[in-house]
């Protein structure tokens, strides 16, 4: 387990702290040429090489030396965060950065970055979590239009008591990333929601899943071809699982909740002592038919029965919300992996803050979305954006990581538990501020209906083994909420304080809308 520095005790997984105001600063550098983006996509990222600071600005004499930039032009850019070499080091200090808005003269005051990301992540041991292309990272920061930066990352010089510490070492290779999520996709064309000329992704093969052993089913990639998702009738929403061969049964199941555990407890695995989590299964992508996949499990016919099992006991559905897919925010699907990574089933939902701070309206998030996907894909070196869903301040849903929003997609959000599961991120910072009602709400509708498609009670407790790289030893089963904040799979104050208390509200609302 990667473990965490006695000064991040109680960090937030999403913190946007904004300082005092500085001032102008004149003669910026000019980018250099290592820094030019590349323009073959849609969008892009510059990469640029921290060094020392030994000017005044740098803060206290340490024996470890800070590190950052000076203030300097660069070209424009929106989202930024810092990545370094080794994915299993951390960075045990701060990283504060101020820019400059587009075309002014106007600087913002020194921004804090969450520096402790790593519990969004994949599973250590899985294709993903050991990849060669992945790399240590902040989470990502949505400062909005600028064209120039300064940066500074300060090595921690205080202990658990408060006290003056030798500062440890800085991991190598610190970079700063600056994204230019490009410009928004057209208008869709057609009517919202049309699904026209979608294709259906092939069949895998067999997976094994935590502790979860099961088929991949077919999945439409309709979303692929579509801007928004519309908002369905409940029998609107039935026919359509019916038609992902999710057929829903009209007698009740036998979920109760368990409302004395509202924490996440151990619970004793006799019938796998030394059950461990095998990398999930990966299908082609309908769009890459080129793709050369080599299964990580062994390739069995598809019957359909794990999907029709779950279905089976699953009575209680809410009707689907609308849903902007990933056309709509203007995912540049060459960017992802080629191919799609599914678990068995949904049997719970962890809740997030994502990193991108609160200083955002709900028209940018297409372009925070991009961010948020590039910086994951190409600074991160993960294979795909890795959140399933994102959920904006107005309360609007936005489909994630590629696969179909149906289906059973693995993501890298909750480092342990991506199996089974799914990853909502609700786009801001929820420590010290409260998150809009709208926003609660959306996750209730998207659970009641997501959960509801694999027979899930939103006020009930599921069981699911650890993956290993959290706070649980991998092949360890927890019991946890339905509804989880990611701060009970790990130890970080994900979703926020202030967000992690509406998650009660939050699951009596699904259950509701579900009809329980």
């Amino acid at each position: 387990m990667r473990t965490l520095h006695a000064a991040t005790i109680g960090v937030t997984c999403a913190a946007a702290l904004t300082l005092s105001l500085a001032a102008s600063t004149p003669a910026l550098p000019v980018p250099p040429a290592s820094a030019t983006p590349t323009a073959d996509l849609p969008g892009s990222t510059q990469s640029l090489p921290l060094v020392p600071l030994t000017e005044s600005r740098a803060a206290e004499e340490t024996t470890v030396v800070p590190q950052g930039l000076t203030p300097r032009e660069v070209s424009p850019f929106s989202l930024l965060g810092v990545v370094w070499d080794d994915p299993a080091t951390e960075l045990p200090g701060t990283v504060e950065v101020r820019t400059r808005a587009t075309g002014t003269a106007r600087w913002s005051g020194w921004q804090a970055v969450e520096t402790h990301n790593d519990e969004h992540a994949a599973e250590p041991g899985t294709p993903e979590g050991d990849a060669a292309s992945v790399r240590g990272a902040t989470a990502p920061l949505w400062v909005g239009a600028s064209d120039a930066v300064e940066v500074r990352v300060r090595p921690t010089v205080i202990d658990l008591f408060g006290r003056a510490a030798e500062p440890a070492a800085l991991p190598k290779g610190l970079r700063l990333e600056l994204v230019d999520p490009g410009a928004d996709p057209a208008p869709a064309t057609g009517a919202p929601g049309t699904l026209t000329g979608g294709t259906v992704v092939a069949d895998g093969g067999t997976e094994t899943a935590g502790e979860e052993t099961g088929t991949t089913g077919t999945a439409g990639a309709q979303t692929a071809e579509v801007a928004v998702l519309p908002a369905l009738s409940l029998a609107q929403t039935l026919a359509e699982a019916r038609a992902e061969g999710l057929a829903v049964p009209t007698a009740p199941d036998t979920v109760v909740p368990d409302a004395a555990a509202p924490d996440a407890s151990v619970v004793p695995d006799a019938s796998a002592p030394d059950a461990s989590v095998v990398p999930d299964a990966v299908v082609p992508d309908a769009a890459a038919p080129d793709a050369s996949v080599v299964p990580d499990a062994a390739v069995a016919p598809d019957t359909g029965a794990p999907r029709a099992a779950v279905a089976a006991a699953k009575p209680y559905i809410g009707p689907r919300p609308g849903i902007v897919t990933r056309k709509g925010w203007g995912a540049d699907e060459k960017l992802r992996e080629s191919q799609f990574a599914y678990t068995t089933t949904v049997k719970a939902a962890f809740i997030h803050h994502s990193a991108t701070g609160n200083n955002y309206t709900c028209s940018q998030v297409p372009s925070i979305l991009r961010g948020i996907y590039r910086y994951h894909v190409k600074s991160s070196g993960w294979r795909d954006i890795g959140y399933n869903f994102a959920v904006d301040k107005c309360g609007t849903i936005y489909e994630g990581r590629a696969g179909g929003v149906t289906r059973a997609v693995l993501g890298a959000h909750t480092l342990g538990f991506n199996s089974n599961t799914m990853g909502i991120a609700v786009l801001g910072s929820f420590a010290t501020t409260n998150p809009p009602a709208a926003a609660v709400t959306a996750v209730a509708k998207l659970t009641a209906w997501k959960l509801g498609l694999f027979g899930a009670n939103p006020k009930g407790t599921t069981t699911l083994v650890s993956g290993g790289g959290n706070k649980y030893k991998k092949g360890t089963s927890v019991k946890m909420n339905v509804i989880s904040g990611h701060r009970d799979g790990f130890a970080t104050e994900c979703p926020g304080a202030r967000l992690y208390k509406k998650l009660g509200t939050t699951r009596t609302t699904s259950a509701r809308l579900q009809g329980r």
